[in-house]
């Protein structure tokens, strides 16, 4: 199996994150997207991240467009609404594609 310590993605912010960063800890890696009857995901994903990131659960959000368009919005829109809605502080990345010939090299490696 590959390593995933291997992987970076840009964060909504546009700095690359090297996924080395996470290694020794568990990594709850969800997709996501604010159109989606999921959305209300983000606040339990919010109360993971504070109950267990001091035990070593990283909460890794990443944004996708693929299903129904559910995700329209840009890095700062998507930012605004995770923090404004639900208080989202941890970790989200830019939009990516989950699944296809065009999907995350982190995502191919979970098929």
């Amino acid at each position: 199996m590959d390593d995933i310590y291997r992987f970076s993605a840009p964060a909504l912010n546009s700095d690359f994150i090297d996924f080395e960063r996470y290694r020794g800890k568990v990594l709850l890696i969800v997709n996501t997207a604010s159109e989606c009857g999921f959305t209300p995901q983000y606040a339990g994903l919010q109360q993971l991240h504070e109950r267990y990131a001091s035990h070593r659960l990283m909460v890794l959000g990443f944004p996708c467009n693929q299903f129904s368009g559910q995700e329209p919005g840009n890095a700062d829109e998507i930012s605004q609404f995770c923090m404004q809605r639900y208080g989202v502080i941890f970790q989200m990345f830019g939009k990516i594609q989950v699944n296809g010939a065009h999907a995350h090299p982190l995502y191919q490696l979970a098929n």
